[in-house]
């Protein structure tokens, strides 16, 4: 086991967590039915956001709130195996993955001592709405997930407000 204490604060933090811990009897399955699906910024707290608790809803996170593959695979697995029957894919005001291209992107990772990442795609967009769109429309005609309901939202980091786009 590494002996460098990097992340010695998060384990603190955690002994902290673990001496209150009181939700280790909650179900696997999503008491509200919910899954979320929103960008991994910091800066969105997905629970508090929409006024749930643990447990509530299964929580899918990535950069700009996609649906690639892997997000539709687990969506297949929460909806037939965790209860899931509504699908909440909510993207950002702010995000960075939705006001700079794919070149912009690789640039920026080369300044900063990265390596060539030209090989992935970070899925960009200029127009996030239509991206929001064209995400949910993807979740919609999934013909793996037939039986969820699925809405595109914008939340914005400057109120906390949450508009329904589609």
């Amino acid at each position: 086991m590494p002996t460098d204490d990097v992340f010695a604060d998060l384990l603190a933090g955690n002994a902290a967590y673990a001496e209150s811990f009181t939700v280790a009897d909650l179900e696997a399955t999503a008491a509200k039915g919910l899954a979320v699906l929103t960008c991994m910024d910091s800066r969105i707290d997905p629970l508090r956001m929409l006024g749930l608790q643990v447990g509530d809803a299964k929580i899918l996170r990535n950069a700009g709130a996609r649906v690639t593959e892997d997000v539709l695979r687990t969506l297949v697995l929460a909806d037939y195996l965790l209860g899931v029957d509504r699908v909440m894919v909510v993207a950002h005001t702010g995000c960075r993955m939705a006001d700079r291209t794919e070149d912009d992107v690789h640039e920026s990772i080369r300044e900063a001592g990265g390596p060539d990442t030209r090989a992935i795609s970070f899925l960009t967009t200029t127009d996030q709405v239509d991206a929001l769109r064209t995400d949910v429309q993807r979740v919609r005609s999934w013909p793996y997930l037939a039986n969820v309901t699925v809405g595109g939202f914008l939340y914005h980091l400057d109120s906390g407000r949450l508009d329904r786009i589609c």
